[in-house]
């Protein structure tokens, strides 16, 4: 579905009820009126800022589509004094979850007066009886220093749980709210848990913040540790430079994240600009002939001597065959990409009698498991408060993104109608092609 498709209904978040609980931080937001602090209910964040789109919608006479914003608003659904909320993070692991759970934890706590948090472990198979795993009472003095860590306090894991399982834990503890923390596989698990809700006719909030450490989310502008991320890439990118320089005719052929979208690969190449070939899911290339890729490496080590190859673990599959199998996700296995990779310019050199000194880097977990810097520390902080609010206010089946440089919310059978991926013809992928100089043929 393209920008210009969206229409105003596909973007109306659920919520459980009105809301007619005073808000413990009303008297803040009265003072702090009108600024941004206060979130106006009939208000909201427009889906398209640019001109030509707004003239378009005037034209045909209907008001320009818009997110609900995010914030705390005066009155709220639940009353503090007798919510409990729950908080689970599942698929792989993302610079920024700890951050995540501990401002989740806070803004319940100091915000909200809410002393019921707790936090289901390795993903959804927390609220499974049958693997045994504790749930962990998450206080302020608990979560105070885990933003320093890597990983999940919480542990994680992949697939999904028969919803009513879910369900019947979320009865059997009297949890009010659940936070969800994870990537698209997640956000369909929870809209499953919001149908079996709803079927129950049960008033529990079910709010996501969206986890990919790809950036492949659509309708958020930046997933968090997407920053940490491709920075941790960029020094695998600089070192793979160093072996290959160090070497007679070598190559550093550094493999990163992106199943399907090249954000980090492209990102990461533009940081250091010490990449001088750059391969992603998007951008299909090819390997053998006078113009592909193999044809391109060689013409670059025969006249600079040394060369640095980025490819995205998504790249290149229609490359290599044989079945495809899905993991716990319901993700199709890829194939090995880097290894296919090293191996076929391997063979090419050695077949055109070229002396070559092949590094290959994989870090990827390394990757993952860091802490989030300060800039991902402070925006999933910031995710997390917005994800409080939206539940206390009583919305639910939802994630909280940032559109436009302001947080929203986004409804979550919206986020994964399609992916978001770099695009070929634009701006980003052309500057990833200006700053490598690579061959525009071969891909």
């Amino acid at each position: 579905m393209g920008l210009g498709m969206i229409q105003q209904e596909l973007l109306a978040v659920k919520t459980l009820g009105a809301c007619r609980v005073a808000s413990p931080m009303a008297a803040m937001l009265e003072r702090r009126a009108p600024s941004l602090h206060y979130v106006e209910e009939t208000d909201g964040v427009l889906f398209d800022s640019t001109l030509s789109a707004f003239q378009i919608r005037q034209a045909e006479g209907v008001d320009p589509p818009t997110f609900e914003p995010a914030g705390p608003r005066k009155k709220i659904f639940f009353d503090p004094s007798k919510t409990r909320a729950g908080i689970v993070t599942c698929g792989g692991l993302c610079p920024g979850l700890n951050d995540v759970i501990r401002g989740l934890t806070l803004t319940l706590n100091y915000g909200y007066g809410v002393r019921k948090v707790f936090g289901f472990c390795h993903g959804f198979r927390g609220f499974a009886a049958q693997h045994g795993h504790p749930v962990l009472e998450l206080t302020p003095s608990f979560v105070s220093a885990i933003n320093e860590k890597g990983g999940t306090v919480l542990g994680t894991s992949r697939g999904n749980q028969d919803p009513d399982e879910i369900v019947d834990c979320l009865e059997r503890m009297s949890i009010n709210i659940l936070f969800v923390i994870g990537g698209d596989g997640t956000i369909r698990g929870a809209m499953k848990i919001c149908e079996t809700l709803a079927e129950r006719g049960l008033k529990i909030a079910v709010v996501g913040i969206p986890k990919t450490i790809d950036n492949d989310i659509m309708y958020i502008d930046q997933s968090f540790g997407f920053q940490t991320a491709f920075s941790e890439a960029t020094r695998s990118i600089r070192n793979a430079h160093a072996e290959a320089k160090a070497s007679p005719n070598g190559v550093g052929l550094v493999k990163l994240m992106g199943r399907h979208s090249g954000f980090i690969a492209c990102y990461a190449s533009l940081a250091g600009n010490d990449a001088n070939f750059v391969l992603i899911p998007e951008v299909p290339f090819q390997l053998d002939g006078p113009q592909g890729f193999l044809s391109s490496l060689r013409k670059r080590i025969m006249e600079r001597h040394h060369a640095v190859v980025v490819v995205a673990e998504g790249a290149g599959q229609h490359l290599m065959e044989g079945s495809s199998s899905h993991d716990a996700s319901g993700n199709a296995k890829l194939h090995e990409i880097g290894g296919f990779l090293k191996h076929r310019i391997q063979e090419y050199f050695k077949a055109e009698a070229i002396e070559l000194n092949l590094k290959y880097i994989d870090p990827s977990y390394d990757i993952r498991s860091v802490p989030a810097n300060a800039y991902d520390s402070v925006y999933s902080n910031r995710l997390a408060r917005a994800a409080a609010h939206a539940a206390m206010s009583g919305r639910t089946e939802m994630v909280v993104g940032r559109w436009n440089s302001r947080f929203v919310h986004v409804p979550m059978p919206l986020t994964i109608r399609e992916r978001y991926c770099v695009d070929p013809n634009g701006d980003l992928w052309m500057s990833v092609l200006e700053s490598t100089g690579q061959s525009h043929q071969y891909c």
